[in-house]
């Protein structure tokens, strides 16, 4: 079996804030979602700023704690929420059709975990209260969301560093297709805390400046928080119900490059694996590719091997395809980067708008691609590949269409 798979619904959250409407509107205009960090000091670091959500709403949890859930939790929290209300399944009878839960995440519930050694430091492990840990483990976050919005089913937890949302993503489309579910939730998330900010400072990749994809004088990535969930169906179920269909998923591939613990292979050739693997699994030529969203972290070597793989893929066109990386205006988001982009390129795909590579200014020979400049009207805008690459050489691709194309 392999079935056409819908989106019928979508929730995002970002340092722009919570829900789509004010992420679209905020990413279509290049507004930076960049400010100073108040979740923890930042005097021994020579970065100040990420991605932060600056007024987290409070999550209105009715069958769970509020104050053990972690900060991941009450991310995912709004962005299901939201995608449930969209989709029209907030009050489904499952029955026996039970849906798939597929949630991407290198941290998990990590801000739990500083909390509890911040206790344990500071008062002792008598008195560090365990119950801080309730929250903790990655597995934690899709159980009680599972249980909040009454969720049946068995999760599945993705950790495979930056590609870990895109992984989720494609792990719920390949088993709607084959018809092992009827839906599927999936997406990535991860919270803004201290551990993985000193690492990417300790690596010397963070930019005390303003993040730069693919500008010669970029000089390292942001960090960002959030969380993105697609609602995935069958095409037929969708339409059968009554769904409003936003968008299509058609193909997804993934690669290892096995180069570097960090570092990307830079003739770009497993990335480009990847790519090519997403576009002939939704039996389409490097030739109907409209847009790019990047993973365009900003880094000089990242920027540089992306390049070198849509080269690889693209061929000639890759100067004439527009890319752009929303990671300028709201960082990396990690885990829950490849869902997040996958978010904003359905919502690209629908509104015909491409999204601004924002604090491109200075063209690199290295990275001579078509960079949008600012948000661009795309009237023949149907099919969109967004790319998550991550340490470990860890590729994945997604392949989105705009509803009303051929299949």
């Amino acid at each position: 079996m392999n079935r056409r798979v819908a989106i019928t619904g979508m929730g995002i959250v970002t340092a722009h804030g919570a829900g789509k409407a004010v992420n679209w509107g905020k990413t279509i205009s290049g507004e930076s979602g960049m400010r100073p960090i108040t979740l923890f000091d930042t005097a021994g670091y020579r970065t100040k700023t990420a991605g932060q959500l600056a007024d987290l709403p409070a999550a209105p949890w009715k069958r769970l704690r509020r104050s053990r859930m972690d900060r991941a939790s009450n991310l995912l929290y709004h962005a299901l929420s939201e995608a449930l209300e969209e989709s029209g399944l907030s009050h489904v009878a499952w029955g026996s059709s039970l849906p798939i839960v597929a949630l991407g995440t290198t941290l998990g519930g990590m801000a739990s975990g500083e909390r509890y050694h911040a206790m344990f430091v500071r008062k002792g492990p008598s008195l560090a209260r365990a119950s801080s840990l309730w929250d903790h483990l990655a597995h934690c976050q899709p159980v009680h969301l599972m249980q909040e919005f009454s969720i049946p089913g068995t999760p599945r937890v993705f950790s495979n560093a930056c590609a870990s949302g895109a992984n989720a993503v494609g792990y719920g489309f390949g088993a709607v297709r084959a018809g092992q579910a009827e839906v599927a939730f999936c997406g990535g998330y991860d919270p803004l805390c201290e551990f993985v900010f000193a690492g990417f400072h300790s690596l010397q990749a963070l930019t005390p400046e303003l993040c730069r994809p693919f500008d010669k004088n970029r000089s390292g990535l942001a960090i960002g928080e959030g969380a993105g969930i697609l609602v995935l169906e069958g095409w037929d179920r969708a339409e059968s119900r009554g769904a409003r269909i936003l968008g299509e998923i058609i193909g997804y591939g993934e690669s290892n490059d096995a180069f570097h613990m960090t570092r990307p292979d830079p003739d770009g050739k497993a990335a480009a694996l990847a790519v090519r693997r997403a576009l002939d699994d939704a039996g389409l030529t490097p030739e109907a590719v409209d847009y790019v969203n990047a993973h365009g972290t900003g880094t000089p070597f990242n920027d540089a091997s992306e390049t070198a793989a849509l080269i690889h893929v693209l061929g000639s066109r890759a100067t004439e395809v527009p890319v752009s990386s929303t990671k300028s205006m709201i960082g990396h988001l990690l885990g829950g980067a490849g869902a997040v982009e996958g978010v904003l390129t359905v919502l690209a795909l629908k509104a015909k708008w491409l999204p601004p590579n924002a604090n491109y200014e200075t063209p690199d020979p290295e990275c001579h691609l078509r960079i949008v400049r600012k948000a661009e009207r795309a009237d023949r805008l149907t099919v969109a590949l967004s790319n998550s690459f991550g340490f470990g050489g860890a590729n994945a691709a997604l392949v989105f269409q705009a509803v009303g194309a051929d299949a």
